[in-house]
């Protein structure tokens, strides 16, 4: 189980990143190639402004069972240890253990 604090830390980013996901992209826009120099640069200069935990980048996908972040399986939204266990107990629709 990953800590608490991480998986809030995750969410706080992720309400930051829905917040200013406008003003980026309006930002992203000004700084087309068609923009002229003196624009593209207020642009860039206002973008820098913008809270570091507003960036999309920042985002880290985690397990919704046990907030691993890491062997994270996006079909699944599980890490690998869940997928497994999932799939053994039958919990995963579609998924059956191989065998050859």
């Amino acid at each position: 189980m990953a800590k608490k604090a991480l998986i809030l830390k995750n969410e706080r980013r992720a309400k930051e990143v829905a917040k200013y996901k406008g003003k980026r992209a309006a930002l992203k826009e000004k700084m087309s190639r068609n923009a002229t120099p003196e624009e593209r640069m207020d642009a860039m200069k206002k973008m820098a402004k913008l809270p570091r935990n507003a960036n999309p980048t920042r985002l880290h996908n985690r397990c919704s069972i046990t907030g691993r972040a890491r062997g994270f399986s996006r079909f699944f939204g599980l890490c690998r240890q869940q997928v497994r266990t999932q799939a053994s107990e039958g919990k995963l629709p579609g998924v059956r253990k191989s065998s050859w």
